[in-house]
């Protein structure tokens, strides 16, 4: 996948153990070894740390164009939503044209976000939403996610490839949050399938639905910013959060 800008890959933690070629003594673990497990182990866990972070994914073929000038719109309501919970990181990923799909850097500021948004102009191409769902699992296991948030209209793609990358985020506990413009069967029966999969939700909204598109990523925010619980307090007062609540594992 190409990316804007590049980045460098992180360097693999693990290392080879030394081997003395005696046989160790068999050892008890105490309450402090075991302590110490835990706590390496939760800093392990692809949720660790203070900032939410969100991959969010967009459909940018030619079909897409009046969604996504939407999206450029709308996109400040997340940061808003996540300020009032704690803070959250954006990653946007897009594909279109021909075999084109591109990756942001990690983006902390809603301003910075809508200024290469509104550099990208919508091309002709088919879907490559198994790239995104890659995309997404690498940077789980790398750096830690919270949610995919993926707003779309079409898929061209092996729903079986799909599932399957589906259900690694799964394991990882990355749920998917498909956002569906439109009625299209094929598309709709894949994106139950993939948020199912990743322990997410799916949810439609109806053509140039902005207000409908503003709730449902103001509750991927709440989400990725502030888990279940952030994500309970704003099914009260909206009711994309809602959908998503009531589909989430």
């Amino acid at each position: 996948m190409s990316r804007e800008p590049t980045r460098n890959e992180l360097p693999d933690e693990a290392r080879q153990a030394e081997h003395s070629g005696s046989v160790p003594q068999a050892k008890t673990s105490s309450s402090e070894d075991i302590a110490a497990f835990v706590a390496k182990a939760r800093t392990m866990s692809p949720h660790a740390g203070a900032r939410g972070r969100l991959v969010f994914a967009l459909d940018a073929t030619m079909s897409r164009q009046p969604t996504w000038d939407m999206a450029c719109a709308l996109q400040a309501d997340m940061f808003r939503e996540a300020a009032s919970l704690g803070s959250l990181d954006i990653r946007l990923v897009y594909y279109r044209g021909f075999n084109e799909c591109r990756a942001s850097r990690w983006i902390s500021d809603s301003s910075e976000l809508a200024r290469l948004m509104a550099k990208i102009d919508c091309r002709g191409g088919n879907t490559q939403i198994g790239k995104v769902l890659a995309e997404a699992r690498r940077e789980a296991a790398a750096s830690g996610v919270r949610a995919v948030a993926f707003v779309g209209d079409a898929m061209e793609e092996s729903v079986d490839d799909l599932c399957a990358k589906a259900g690694e985020l799964g394991m990882l506990k990355v749920p998917v949050f498909m956002f569906q413009e439109g009625h299209d069967p094929t598309a709709e029966q894949a994106f139950r399938e993939i948020a199912r999969l990743s322990g997410g939700a799916w949810c439609r909204f109806d053509p140039g639905a902005g207000a409908q598109l503003r709730e449902l990523l103001r509750a991927a925010a709440a989400y990725a910013a502030g888990g279940r619980e952030a994500l309970r307090r704003l099914s009260a007062r909206e009711s994309g959060a809602a959908k998503l609540l009531g589909q989430i594992k």
